[in-house]
């Protein structure tokens, strides 16, 4: 009955009219906080449930590159892969010559030949056991419960990725009796689209940035080291990548409520392009990668910018449309002759 109520707490939307107490909205925050908390721990059982394709949904950009590298015989798993190779060709040449000087034909004694016919059945045998495919290129662990830890680590990541929409749904709700009805007009599209954007951001980390970070530094001076990577700190590298590229998508979330608060306009954004630019490519440049990976990770976070200008310039006019019609209905005189004036400047400002 208590949990009933807490999440229909938690669902229902507090008026901006309502006048609560200290005591109802630290109610109101337990239950939503209670709702995420549920919805995590859901979701994190079924991640824990499906944590096998989790993983290998997560270690595909390292085993993509590991299995470049042991294709060329490259690091410690190919010279593994190129031993195995050589052993199983070796053996298989030596039973075949063994067996071709045990036949009748070949003139050789025939205890000779009886231990040749020997000697190629134990080749055949010894040859069986090498593996005939490339070694595990999974991520290597160190300790006992290091597989166990980084398995609930990984279910931990996704479920607060895949829950995320809910909590700040939960956090939504809770905020939203602090603004006018006008203002949450303008609000509710920003915070909807977090988010959205936030799983574009882990989407272009996952299919653009990661490969390319493992990539460069899997490769990064490995004529010096024995490259093993460890499980732990792969996935909490792939968490951070991911993590940090989200953020990086909600700049037109940002750069619209900096537009909102009066800090900047859409013009002042237009004459910074060549800034916006180079911050862009510094930040992808701080990524790791080649310089076509640099490209291709600069273009996206320049057309967010973009976006972010004609967003900011749509909300702009908007608004100025709505003080207009405001302006006419108040004082329609006073409005005709502020509109003629403005046409008169904008056709010659030596008019004014």
């Amino acid at each position: 009955m208590i949990a009933s109520l807490a999440v229909a707490t938690a669902i229902r939307t507090v008026g901006h009219e309502d006048r609560l107490s200290i005591v109802d909205h630290l109610e109101e925050l337990r239950s939503r906080l209670i709702l995420s908390g549920v919805a995590l721990a859901l979701v994190f059982g079924v991640c824990l449930w499906q944590n096998h394709a989790l993983l290998k949904f997560v270690n595909r950009p390292l085993t993509e590159q590991t299995q470049k590298q042991v294709r060329h015989f490259e690091g410690p798993l190919g010279q593994t892969w190129l031993a195995q190779k050589t052993a199983r060709e070796v053996a298989g040449e030596s039973e075949s010559l063994a067996r071709v000087l045990s036949s009748p034909t070949s003139g050789l004694p025939a205890a000779t030949r009886t231990q040749l016919l020997a000697t190629a059945a134990r080749l055949r045998a010894d040859a069986a056991k090498i593996p005939a495919s490339p070694p595990s290129v999974a991520p290597t662990t160190l300790g006992p419960g290091e597989p166990l830890t980084t398995t609930l680590t990984v279910a931990l990541y996704f479920a607060l990725v895949l829950s995320l929409p809910l909590i700040l749904f939960e956090l939504y709700g809770f905020v939203l009796p602090a603004f006018k009805p006008s203002e949450r007009r303008v609000l509710l599209p920003l915070l909807l689209a977090v988010p959205f954007l936030f799983a574009a951001g882990v989407a272009f980390g996952y299919l653009i940035v990661l490969p390319a970070a493992v990539r460069f530094l899997t490769n990064f001076n490995s004529s010096q080291f024995n490259v093993l990577v460890q499980a732990s700190q792969y996935y909490k590298f792939a968490a951070t990548v991911l993590l940090a590229m989200g953020i990086c998508f909600q700049a037109p979330v940002a750069i619209v409520g900096a537009v909102r608060a009066g800090l900047v306009t859409p013009e002042g954004l237009r004459h910074n392009r060549r800034y916006a630019v180079l911050a862009c490519a510094a930040i992808a440049a701080l990524l790791p990668g080649d310089a076509f990976t640099m490209v291709l990770e600069t273009v996206p976070l320049y057309l967010l910018y973009e976006a972010s200008i004609l967003v900011a310039s749509v909300i702009e006019r908007a608004e100025r449309r709505g003080r207009t019609a405001q302006e006419s209905a108040a004082d329609p005189a006073e409005a005709r002759a502020k509109t003629a004036q403005e046409m008169i400047n904008h056709t010659d400002p030596d008019l004014s």
